[in-house]
């Protein structure tokens, strides 16, 4: 397929492949594949919703590398002394980021809390708040966007830096990719359109009034950046020859450590990174709109897609499959 063959079926394909801007993919460690649609360039950046917590999972892992962090069995609050503990909880004690980077920590709440949290001066501390509870640490997977805010300021804590600052010095920059300025803090009327906007935007990152980068959305990146970070992980934590995150952290976060329900296409889980099925060497960093960083260390390959918001989107895996990578070979 060519690159009208693949506008075509962008365009009038019967699935959801309609809300697609751009796709990048990298095949043996070299540019493979670069389409853009929708007025995008390959420089120019989208929100790529929940693809961030992917790349949280890789801050952490690089913080522990440089010994910021002494392990994902690091209890939560250790890192945050300073907070003060609600009377009477007790859970949140033994809260490790493990907990919170495989989505088994426990919260005070049945559906995630939008308002309260977006509307507060510190998200980390408002998720803190939210953290533990009665029930208890029971194992099970609760998916939670708002929670892993958490992360961010562990990193701040941790490093004595920004995320933001810990990102671009540790990641982006040695990957190549421009760097991420803050969005800013803002209206509720901007936190929307921040979500929904459908042109193509600048690299930056969401904020709250702190300064403090949202974990778990609000990272806005190129298909090439994501393309390359997936080639990062294709190389066991190298790129260009640079040592980005060590190997073992790489294979720890990209590890199938949990099998999840249907709502989430019976894949695994590992830290905030997906394996669709074991021993095939494929995982992914996905987001809404079928937003997604995708390797295959089999056919050595990684490929970044950028969408706009879409609800619903749960056949990117099986586009990539079965109309990019055979466009590569």
């Amino acid at each position: 397929m060519n690159d009208k063959g693949l506008r075509e079926l962008i365009e009038n394909g019967r699935g959801n492949e309609s809300n697609i801007c751009q796709i990048y993919a990298f095949k043996d460690g070299e540019p493979a594949l670069s389409f853009c649609r929708s007025g995008f360039k390959e420089d120019d950046a989208m929100h790529v919703m929940s693809v961030t917590k992917g790349i949280m999972a890789l801050l952490e892992g690089i913080a522990e590398d440089n010994g910021f962090i002494s392990g994902a069995d690091c209890k939560v609050l250790d890192l945050f002394p300073d907070y003060t503990v609600k009377r009477g909880e007790k859970t949140i004690y033994d809260v490790t980021l493990k907990h919170l980077l495989t989505m088994t920590a426990p919260y005070k709440y049945r559906s995630e809390p939008w308002t309260k949290i977006c509307t507060s001066d510190d998200w980390t501390k408002a998720a803190l708040d939210l953290l533990g509870g009665r029930s208890g640490i029971t194992g099970e997977f609760k998916y939670a966007t708002l929670g892993i805010q958490i992360l961010s300021g562990v990193i701040e804590k941790a490093s004595g830096m920004t995320c933001l600052e810990f990102a671009n010095e540790y990641l982006f920059k040695p990957l190549g990719i421009q760097e991420i300025r803050s969005h800013g803090a803002s209206s509720k009327e901007d936190q929307f359109d921040y979500l929904m906007n459908k042109a193509p935007r600048k690299h930056e990152w969401y904020t709250d009034p702190h300064g403090t980068v949202t974990a778990g959305w609000g990272l806005t990146l190129s298909a090439r950046d994501m393309a390359g970070i997936g080639q990062m992980v294709l190389s066991g934590g190298e790129y260009e020859g640079k040592r980005i995150i060590s190997e073992a952290r790489i294979n720890e976060i990209t590890s199938p450590m949990q099998k999840l329900p249907k709502t989430f296409g019976n894949m695994y889980y590992g830290y905030l990174w997906y394996t669709p099925r074991k021993g095939d060497g494929v995982c992914a960093a996905i987001g809404d709109g079928g937003n997604m960083i995708y390797v295959n260390r089999d056919k050595n390959i990684s490929v970044g897609v950028t969408g706009t918001f879409k609800p619903r989107i749960f056949d990117r895996l099986e586009f990539i499959e079965k109309n990019i990578i055979p466009m590569t070979d």
